[in-house]
């Protein structure tokens, strides 16, 4: 697709519904979330998903790329707004993209967010808006994470409004991968609360 200056491969199903876009890790790309069984669970239940390439990926295929926080997240706004039109998201981010997703949450609506072990998410810029999200959001960290800490998560559940921490227990910072059966309940119940 091309969109925002950028071309950039997704994986996408579009059914009517609050629509999920995911944002990948640094060393990932959309087909991670294929990887673990989540598009295959979305499809069957027909909820609509956008599983973005995102340029500041190491992995992505996107031309240009990009690390500027600006321009991904002006990227997943117009890809999502080309999918889905006026529907609010869902955003689910991993490392990186967690990041990202908060960042968008604090410029665009979004129905609720699934973060993993989201980078840089304390960030004093970030930190003075989220007394404004009104939303629901899931912070998943592994208890193996040895690239972000433990307190960071805690700090960032006890700042955002309406946030809860889980634990994956033996889990890596790509707790998502050690654990997709519990990343996909825990999606779930995250999407039932946002519609």
């Amino acid at each position: 697709m091309n969109v925002a200056g950028y071309k950039c491969p997704a994986l996408y199903y579009t059914a009517s519904g609050v629509p999920i876009v995911f944002l990948h890790g640094l060393s990932y790309g959309a087909d991670i979330w294929q990887r673990i069984g989540v598009t295959d669970l979305l499809m069957k239940k027909r909820v609509p998903f956008l599983a973005l390439n995102m340029p500041y990926g190491l992995k992505s295929q996107c031309q240009p790329k990009t690390r500027d926080p600006q321009k991904n997240i002006a990227f997943a706004n117009e890809s999502t707004k080309t999918f889905f039109g006026s529907e609010v998201p869902v955003l689910v981010g991993a490392s990186i993209g967690g990041n990202m997703a908060l960042r968008y949450a604090a410029r665009f609506p979004v129905k609720g967010l699934l973060l993993v072990a989201p980078s840089r998410a304390l960030e004093p810029d970030l930190v003075q808006l989220y007394s404004q999200f009104k939303f629901s959001t899931t912070i998943v960290w592994g208890s193996q994470d040895n690239i972000v800490a433990s307190e960071d998560m805690r700090t960032l559940a006890d700042k955002l409004p309406n946030a809860k921490l889980v634990v994956y227990d033996g889990a890596n910072h790509s707790a998502y991968k050690d654990e997709p059966d519990r990343f996909k309940r825990d999606l779930l119940e995250l999407y039932a609360n946002a519609e």
